[in-house]
């Protein structure tokens, strides 16, 4: 079984950075595909990154650029790096784990509002 935390959200001017983090408890964490969803008010849940074991990183074409995923297996963590944040990434975003099953966080939320 797999639990994720995530902390790093918050409220941001557009032009402005987060990093969101990713706990992640398991004793095979290397072997899991890791990455973030987001989900804005009345939207789908949307794929933004995610990284294979191994070490494959896709990225959505509205984030690629200024988005950076990264993993640290000995940790157990994962990252997202955002920068030049702008209005339309205000989401919840949600860590997740994919090996056999499915595993999510309870969410972060980020606002990128002035």
């Amino acid at each position: 079984q797999v639990q994720l935390v995530e902390s790093g959200g918050g409220l941001v001017q557009p032009g402005g950075s987060l990093r969101l983090s990713c706990a992640a408890s398991g004793s095979i964490f290397s072997l899991y595909t890791m990455g973030w969803y987001r989900q804005a008010p009345g939207k789908q849940r949307e794929l933004v990154a995610a990284a294979t074991s191994g070490g494959t990183t896709i990225y959505a074409p509205a984030v690629k650029g200024r988005f950076t995923l990264s993993r640290d297996n000995a940790k157990k963590m994962v990252y997202l790096q955002m920068n030049s944040l702008k209005p339309e990434d205000t989401a919840v975003y949600y860590c997740y784990g994919d090996y056999s099953t499915t595993h999510w966080g309870q969410g972060t939320q980020v606002t990128v509002s002035s």
